[in-house]
């Protein structure tokens, strides 16, 4: 009964006849040690066999009582049919089945992947090889390097970390710590990662990376440079063969070759059909001569010609800018690179110094000293604000000012023209004062600009009905021409006001 006991108590520990199953062995001569009578010293060509594994060597110490055995001098491992280790000196437990081998250059190959190192421990109850210090690895035509690591042959997967370098013809791959399996070529990273290709540098903290198909995806401070465009985002899919990138979550799409930067909640880029964009709370920021221009929209798409340089950005949806010496906002707006022209439909306003611009659409034409010509298609309405209550009016079916240099010069309202001009005085010590106003209705109406770029004189044409009124006797009607609209409270004054809707 006491006998029965233990057995049934061994078993309750898992420990089983198999686990103590002796070496095998074979050489051709052999002694016992004269110190040790459980150690046999075999030599000239020994093998040995335990639960599956084959070991050759030229040499061997076999502790009988430990169940272990020490190898010498060209030590050949086979662990199954596409599995070997080789080194020069090595240590197995019988009892535990790991092994540890030692050379200066200990070589374990498991199919088409090869592990070198001057150390290796493999533990065969978990398929795994360690290492401690450095250890170099070929699977296919790539290369894994790292201080430390483990690779486990059943699921074909490394698992290095410190100093790791994953390299292959087209990549390479430096992080901290790194998951690598051969048969998918995925390799996983959980820190600070930087992937280095020809065409783009990737950086990520977490994600996932093939090196196969070269896609990869970041969940964690993702970034990547492509040859003048960068993208920060929270999440990022990047196709490096396509050129191809997907970002979530406040998205940064920087291109520096033409000094334009994207933000949003979410953007798409694409190297090889040379196109970005972002939606959700979309913001551009264009530099041009040193002037800035705030975009805001919900989406914005922004496309490259053949040579990399800008071509087209289109804003779709509650669009709102800023720049410095003009401000707009209306549904959709888009700019031409090739013909510097911008172009505002659905509802536009512009604002233009002390002037405010309606009309269907507004075809604004650049040159280097900024706004050369403005076209105000279709209902125009031209407002300046005299004081609180009082404007300066032009409308009519269109409109086109003229610049030079950047600063206007003279307007054209064109076809059924009507307007309301306050006319004013400045005395000697600079106070201005309201001497009368003027309405009245035209074909065409010009209005000149001094270089105040204040109005200094109006020219009617073709038939013209003007008449002017001392200030306190313009008829109520006449004071507000009709479709008046004043849009002072919805301009944006600053950078930041373009998001405000």
């Amino acid at each position: 009964m006491k006998r029965l006991a233990i057995i049934i108590f061994l078993l309750s520990l898992g420990v089983g006849v198999e686990a103590q199953k002796l070496i095998e062995y074979n050489s051709g001569m052999g002694s016992r040690d004269p110190e040790n009578t459980d150690i046999w010293i075999l030599y000239r060509g020994v093998t040995a066999t335990h639960e599956g594994m084959t070991l050759n060597a030229d040499s061997a110490h076999y502790n009988t009582h430990e169940n272990n055995f020490t190898a010498f001098r060209h030590v050949e491992i086979q662990l199954s049919d596409t599995s070997f280790i080789y080194g020069d000196r090595l240590f197995y437990d019988g009892n535990t089945r790991v092994l540890d081998i030692w050379a200066d250059t200990v070589v374990f190959i498991d199919g088409g992947t090869v592990l070198k190192a001057n150390h290796l421990t493999y533990e065969r109850n978990r398929s795994t090889a360690y290492y401690t210090r450095w250890g170099h690895a070929t699977s296919e035509d790539r290369t894994l390097d790292s201080r430390q690591g483990e690779y486990n042959s059943v699921l074909k997967q490394f698992y290095i970390y410190n100093d790791v370098v994953l390299t292959d013809s087209t990549m390479r791959l430096v992080t901290d710590t790194l998951i690598y399996n051969t048969v998918t070529t995925v390799a996983h990273f959980e820190n600070a990662t930087h992937i280095y290709s020809d065409s783009s540098t990737i950086y990520s903290e977490l994600g996932d990376y093939n090196t196969d198909t070269r896609f990869a995806v970041s969940y964690k401070a993702s970034h990547v440079d492509n040859q003048g465009r960068m993208i920060d985002s929270d999440t990022l899919y990047y196709d490096e063969v396509k050129e191809h990138g997907q970002a979530f979550g406040h998205v940064i799409i920087v291109d520096s070759v033409n000094n334009v930067t994207c933000t949003g909640r979410y953007g798409e880029t694409s190297q090889s059909e040379r196109f970005s964009f972002v939606t959700d709370s979309a913001h551009v920021l264009f530099v041009d001569n040193g002037d800035s221009l705030f975009l805001h929209a919900d989406t914005v798409y922004v496309t490259n010609d053949s040579t990399n340089h800008l071509q087209a950005v289109r804003a779709n949806y509650h669009v709102k800018m800023f720049r410095r010496d003009a401000q707009a906002m209306c549904d959709s707006a888009y700019y031409s690179a090739q013909d510097s022209m911008i172009l505002l439909y659905q509802d536009p306003v512009l604002w233009y110094e002390h002037y405010q611009c309606v009309a269907d659409t507004i075809e604004l034409h650049h040159d280097t000293s900024g706004v050369k010509r403005a076209y105000l298609r279709t209902n125009c309405f031209t407002v300046q604000q005299v004081d609180k209550e009082r404007f300066n009016q032009l409308k009519g079916h269109q409109g086109e000012v003229y610049f030079k240099g950047g600063e206007p010069q003279y307007a054209d309202v064109i076809g059924n023209a009507q307007m309301v001009f306050y006319l004013t005085e400045e005395d000697s010590v600079g106070n201005v004062g309201l001497m009368g106003v003027n309405t009245g209705v035209g074909t065409t109406i010009r209005i000149y600009f001094d270089t105040s770029r204040a109005p200094s004189r109006v020219v009617t044409y073709d038939k013209p009905d003007m008449q002017t009124y001392p200030v306190d006797q313009l008829p109520e009607e006449l004071q507000r021409l009709a479709d008046f609209r004043w849009l002072s409270a919805r301009r944006p004054r600053s950078p930041e006001d373009v998001f405000v809707w």
